[in-house]
């Protein structure tokens, strides 16, 4: 068995997974999203000190399966530097007190095998990878063979429903909180403007819808709140899939996934669903446990990479905050 940690923001997260099987044997994810609400969004001191209190609440209860372990091992980027650092100490502490090799995972994969826990993986895909620090398009062939073909040039779609959360006073994470407050509301009633209408550029741009809506709440009331939302979420997503739309006329999908944690907003699945039934193809989704930041993904990664034998020594695991997939 492999154990993983998760703790590149604000989850902690252990989990250990059977090499032979690919099955999960054993996951627990401590959440602080509470302790993070009072400021509005993640302080990363703050993070790291939880982390160093609940990382090791859970690995007890991981002690019963040292003894089977073939190795160690925990998310390195990217993330936040302090809390990356957190995981990092105890894997290196177990790889030297249990004699075990490390694995160094970068999360986003952790993201895209985030559709395979529990099973094998299926290749090739096209991937949408939504969440709080990326919005990009991946070109999946296998685990070594990941190309990004768009990213954000700013915000990211998740963080963008964070910023607009905030502005309205609302609790922290956005995300939830705008989806089912737009439920209520009127999409037509802003006529936000769709980003990079204009531009050939196959990437995705957050800055200015989020000023708009800025403007909108500024000029409204509380009782505005829900139509802003609506509306904001719909040309937000509109966004995506627009840029993706045109992509996929040259680059048809033979299997199409929507990853990371703002893939758990049924919104945008079941706009990506319409996007792609005209090209008859799959729709890879994870379990809605598995969007945010989770040990098991990381895990799941962790297998292939073990049998790879893809190792990393003590000294060259570190930190790498801004490392890309």
């Amino acid at each position: 068995m492999i154990l993983s940690i998760e703790s590149s923001c604000d989850d902690s997260s252990i989990a250990i997974t059977d090499i032979a099987t690919k099955k999960l044997i054993f996951h627990k994810k401590i959440s602080q999203e509470l302790e993070h609400a009072v400021y509005g969004g993640v302080v990363p001191e703050l993070a790291s000190r939880l982390h160093a209190e609940a990382l090791p609440r859970i690995l007890e209860e991981c002690k019963p399966y040292f003894r089977q372990l073939k190795a160690i091992a925990v998310t390195n980027a990217p993330g936040l530097a302090v809390t990356l650092m957190e995981g990092i100490t105890m894997a290196k502490a177990l790889s030297v007190t249990l004699d075990l090799p490390l694995i160094a995972v970068n999360h986003l994969k952790g993201h895209i095998y985030s559709l395979f826990v529990d099973k094998e993986a299926v290749f090739p895909q096209t991937v949408l990878l939504v969440s709080g620090g990326h919005t990009q398009v991946v070109e999946v062939k296998s685990l070594n063979e990941m190309k990004t073909v768009a990213s954000t040039m700013d915000d990211s779609f998740g963080e963008s429903f964070d910023k607009v959360a905030k502005m309205m006073g609302l609790a922290y994470p956005g995300g939830p909180v705008i989806e089912k407050l737009a439920k209520e509301g009127d999409p037509k009633r802003y006529g936000f403007t769709i980003p990079l209408q204009q531009k050939k550029d196959f990437a995705f741009s957050y800055s200015g819808i989020k000023n708009a809506v800025r403007l909108a709440v500024e000029e409204g009331s509380e009782t505005d709140y829900a139509d802003i939302a609506a509306s904001f979420q719909e040309v937000a997503t509109e966004h995506l899939i627009r840029k993706i739309k045109k992509y996929l006329v040259d680059h048809p999908p033979k299997n199409f996934a929507i990853v990371g944690g703002a893939s758990a907003n049924l919104y945008l699945r079941n706009k990506v669903e319409a996007m792609i039934a005209p090209y008859g193809a799959s729709l890879y989704l994870a379990e809605l446990k598995y969007c945010s930041d989770n040990a098991a993904m990381i895990g799941r990664v962790a297998v292939e990479m073990y049998l790879e034998k893809a190792f990393t020594s003590l000294h060259q695991l570190q930190a790498t905050p801004r490392a890309p997939l």
